[in-house]
């Protein structure tokens, strides 16, 4: 497979439709079938479902699609490093990382290196710990965010000096709002809106809830803390999750109530042990260090 071959099939993938792909390519529609079909019989399984109308992926397609936007990324990326000239810092530099107030000091950082090199650009992608782990394995972003890090042997890591609060988002005229605190017991009947993450066996919030957690209603899985928060304005429960991530002051209908016992997680920003980093992202992270220790 050659990468112009992967991207004239992402094309397809995305009009789903020979036609439009090859008017959007600029090339022939025949030449175009062509290779689609010359691109199937070199994987020896079909990827496309071809209808009257339109063109969908097969499971195979599907697979396809997902890595070949990996590896196009990640040529993109490397291309970009190397073609960057070598007395400027000049690139992009991509992390990786959930939803939570301590990456300001990410933020705070990557500020301070722009204001120094103008031409470095960031790009940060959420996502939850599988998917952080997942693209710095294959190289396609530079750092991850993760919480309460402990795998040495293969990442090194910084510890970010926030510290995340747990507590449940609710309505303002919810039943429990005129508490100042969210005990197990107050939850055992309610319904609940929980991150897919923390509710992984060994997580902390798991933990705090218990391991079985079979007193509990968790009526709602959610990836962003955004769309949770539509969830509990819509009425559908209560969202366990971080402190300071949803606007819950003025006018707004939510209220945030921190859990007892309290439980709080850290941050850990992390990168492959033996990265060969660009030279933006090493300046990153030498400016970031400062940035932790108040220098």
């Amino acid at each position: 497979m050659e990468l112009r071959e992967l991207r004239y099939f992402l094309a397809v993938a995305q009009e789903q439709n020979i036609t439009k792909a090859a008017e959007y390519l600029y090339i022939a529609q025949p030449s175009l079938s062509k290779q689609m079909q010359n691109l199937e019989k070199e994987i020896g399984r079909p990827l496309f479902i071809r209808g009257s109308r339109k063109i969908t992926l097969t499971e195979t397609g599907m697979l396809l699609k997902k890595r070949a936007e990996e590896m196009i990324a990640l040529y993109e990326k490397t291309q970009a490093e190397i073609a960057s000239p070598p007395d400027e810092v000049v690139g992009e530099i991509i992390i990786g990382g959930g939803e939570s107030y301590s990456v300001i000091t990410v933020a705070e950082a990557a500020c301070e290196v722009q204001k120094l090199y103008p031409s470095v650009r960031f790009r940060f992608f959420s996502g939850d710990s599988g998917d952080i782990l997942e693209k710095l394995e294959k190289g396609l972003i530079d750092f991850g965010i993760v919480v309460d890090f402990s795998d040495l042997e293969k990442y090194n890591s910084l510890r970010l000096p926030l510290v995340d609060e747990w507590g449940v988002l609710m309505r303002k005229d919810s039943p429990l709002a005129h508490k100042s605190v969210i005990t197990k017991e107050d939850l055992y009947d309610k319904p609940l809106i929980c991150s897919i993450q923390s509710m992984k066996k060994g997580s902390r919030l798991n933990s705090w809830l218990g391991e079985n957690n079979v007193d509990f209603n968790v009526n709602v899985k959610y990836n962003l803390i955004y769309n949770a928060s539509l969830a509990v304005k819509a009425g559908m429960g209560y969202a366990l999750g971080l402190n300071n991530i949803i606007n819950t002051t003025g006018e707004s209908e939510l209220c945030f109530r921190p859990l007892y016992p309290a439980l709080h997680t850290h941050l850990d920003i992390i990168w492959k042990k033996y990265s060969v980093f660009s030279r933006p992202a090493q300046i990153f992270l030498d400016r970031l260090k400062k940035v932790i220790s108040g220098n």
